[in-house]
């Protein structure tokens, strides 16, 4: 197996990835009640995220943070989709790339849910 090295990789491991996501069953009904039609909009945006975090490519705007702060979200859905993410980087990479993506995608849920458990035992604070 080979490392990830470009947006080639990086657009294999997404859409694979989202295709797991769409019929897994504790997550895929929160990603279908917000993206309703076109998928590849939503795809695209990833495309550049992982692009910007594994090669530093200028490219992604957004706030992913702001995206799931109103969803019914829990810790349970994190370790689902790190559990499919983890999957499908195993299922064709191996290397440094694929062992960073992991490390970010860990990183990245952690994050989320600390600051989703100070949103809710702290109303009234504003988490930046």
């Amino acid at each position: 197996m080979k490392d990830i090295e470009d947006i080639a990789d990086i657009k294999l491991f997404v859409d694979e990835f989202y295709t797991k996501v769409r019929s897994d069953e504790l997550i895929g009904p929160v990603f279908s009640a917000v993206i309703t039609g076109d998928w590849q909009p939503h795809l695209d945006k990833m495309y550049a995220f992982w692009n910007a975090a594994l090669f530093s490519v200028p490219g992604f705007k957004g706030n992913p943070f702001a995206k799931h702060a109103p969803l019914q979200i829990s810790q349970e859905h994190f370790d689902r989709w790190l559990e499919l993410f983890s999957a499908t980087i195993n299922d064709h990479f191996e290397g440094l790339m694929a062992e960073d993506a992991m490390h970010r995608a860990q990183l990245m849920a952690e994050l989320f849910v600390h600051k989703l458990r100070n949103m809710n035992g702290n109303p009234g604070k504003v988490i930046v």
